[in-house]
């Protein structure tokens, strides 16, 4: 089949891979002159998230403050933001948070066989380490990863539960003073660059035929019908409307991956996700000593700020804004940015201190897309030509890599390696019920 690619993030070049994998050719329209410009550029790094930085379940945006939630929420009167808050706040419940996990677990699992494979049959290197230590300040947000423990033992992740002195022990740049609750060293998980691993899935299928990369065309709109699926593009650049009005190229079939860009073009069609932006910063910062830089990527769990080690710099990331979707379409105010920077230049304080220079430090800021209920959204909607695969959240790119095989299988009509309940609890039309 014959297939187009609405997106070349992170998520529309792992599907454009998985699609071509599964026999098909494969058309990727991307916006920007070349892949990985968007909300994937700013990824924090995290392959594939645990129980204890998922963006939904009880340590998230429990305290009110943005300094201790690591979220800062300027929602006014707006009833959708409301709306939105208040269907994940039913997540915090324990039993509610680990059902919902339990079915992204098998969506993590599946990405990170996809990953594995695609790492070691290219022989790929993209800045990958492995190591992750989780840190929880207070003793009352100590008591809200319990639920998170319960289900690494469910699922028999290894991991390992630190006192302060021994998150200490193995992480030097730690320090004890002040007192925090503890920590949980998870030694298999990993992180790694983000942009660089799209790149080279990029020249991968360069290289291999079957995949055209379309850069620098922005697609207005999509058509469907019984015969076939149509994108519409605006003039690329140095073209004028009198000379082509409406640049169409047709498939079998379309994956609409182009993250908070999804939405205009499904609201189009009809379809109204009830998906929502929000604002995530990170710094990248040259590392001030040496001795004081950290070799394990440290996490605050409560507030999701993740602190990677990538030869001599270190990236910050976290400082999420959640906003109404229109202040998200506009330019932050500069009291926000500031807010949200602080965050994570604090964050580096606490956990890492004088290990970066962030004086020095080059800030980034992007949008990304979260569901009401944590999940991606994945898989057939509205016609049967018509995929979306959208909302993966800040954490945990690699989930990308187990959502495209995914709609690969969808694509191709073959079962998919998924149980059931979870390709449900993923397909757009949930949030229907």
């Amino acid at each position: 089949m014959d297939v187009i690619v609405i997106g070349g993030g992170i998520v529309g070049v792992a599907t454009a891979y998985q699609l071509r994998a599964a026999g098909h050719r494969v058309c990727v329209v991307e916006r920007h002159a070349t892949v990985a410009q968007g909300a994937t550029y700013g990824h924090g790094g995290t392959l594939l998230p645990t129980p204890l930085d998922v963006w939904f379940g009880p340590t998230f945006m429990q305290h009110r403050q943005s300094s201790r939630s690591g979220v800062i929420k300027k929602t006014g009167f707006n009833g959708p933001v409301r709306d939105f808050i208040r269907r994940l706040s039913a997540l915090t419940e324990p039993e509610a948070f680990k059902k919902q996990y339990a079915l992204l677990r098998p969506l993590i699992e599946s990405a990170r066989e996809s990953l594995d494979e695609i790492e070691h049959h290219f022989n790929l290197e993209f800045e990958q380490t492995k190591g992750q230590l989780y840190l929880v300040r207070s003793q009352q947000d100590w008591e809200h990863t319990q639920p998170a423990l319960d289900l690494l033992r469910q699922f028999e992740v290894p991991h390992h539960v630190l006192s302060p002195q021994e998150c200490q022990a193995i992480e030097h740049s730690i320090p004890l003073d002040p007192h925090f609750a503890g920590g949980v060293l998870f030694d298999d998980e990993g992180t790694a660059n983000c942009p660089l691993f799209a790149k080279l899935i990029k020249q991968t299928l360069d290289s291999q035929g079957g995949v055209q990369f379309q850069c620098g065309r922005e697609v207005t709109g999509i058509r469907l019908d019984n015969q076939r699926a149509a994108v519409e593009l605006a003039p690329a650049n140095g073209e004028s409307l009198r000379s082509r009005e409406v640049d169409v190229i047709s498939a079998d079939a379309v994956v609409v991956a182009a993250g908070v860009g999804s939405l205009a073009l499904l609201d189009k069609l009809g379809l109204h996700l009830p998906l929502h932006p929000l604002r995530l910063h990170n710094l990248v910062a040259p590392v001030a000593r040496e001795e004081f830089a950290p070799h394990t990527t440290v996490i605050d769990a409560v507030k999701r700020i993740t602190i990677t080690r990538s030869n001599h710099r270190l990236r910050i990331a976290g400082g999420a804004v959640l906003q109404s979707a229109t202040q998200t379409r506009q330019p932050l105010p500069e009291s926000l940015t500031k807010d949200a920077l602080a965050l994570l230049s604090q964050a580096t304080h606490d956990w890492v201190p004088g290990a970066a220079r962030i004086s020095a430090a080059l800030p980034w800021e992007g949008v990304k897309l979260l569901s009401p209920d944590g999940l991606p959204v994945t898989g057939n909607a509205l016609h049967p030509r018509l995929y979306v695969n959208a909302a993966h959240g800040p954490v945990g790119w690699g989930l990308a890599c187990g959502s495209g095989k995914l709609i690969a299988s969808l694509v191709s009509g073959v079962p998919s390696d998924l149980p059931s309940d979870t390709i449900v609890a993923l397909r757009p039309e949930r949030f229907n019920a």
